[in-house]
């Protein structure tokens, strides 16, 4: 069973900064391509960023590309979301996912999912 978990959410101030982390674990030696996506109340899955399982390629949002960072330690199953310059509308659950196909996706066709970590956003 592959197992991903968020940590890093919380509340922060508008303009300020978080950074998300993400685990991918399973029990063969697989290498995840990983991506970030967030939910707000009332609205639909949102990608953010996606990267491959080696880290060669990034895809991200318009909305947040000027914005958010993602990066992964190599071929470790571990990739972070660097959010910078925080918004109120960007205030929501930010979930990892991680697939077993080596490019990064932008739907959420992802095989794998995490429970979610709550950002919110004080204005």
């Amino acid at each position: 069973q592959v197992q991903v978990v968020e940590d890093g959410g919380g509340l922060v101030q508008a303009g300020g900064s978080l950074r998300l982390s993400c685990t991918a674990s399973g029990p063969t030696f697989t290498i995840y391509a990983m991506g970030w996506f967030r939910q707000a109340p009332g609205k639909e899955r949102e990608f953010l960023a996606g990267v491959s399982f080696d880290g060669g390629a990034s895809k991200y949002a318009d909305s947040v590309k000027e914005r958010f960072f993602i990066s992964r330690m190599g071929t470790k199953n571990l990739a972070y979301l660097h959010m910078n310059n925080l918004e109120p509308d960007d205030t929501a659950v930010y979930y990892c996912a991680a697939d077993k196909r080596p490019g990064y996706l932008v739907t959420t066709e992802y095989a794998y999912w995490g429970q979610g970590t709550q950002v919110t956003v004080s204005s």
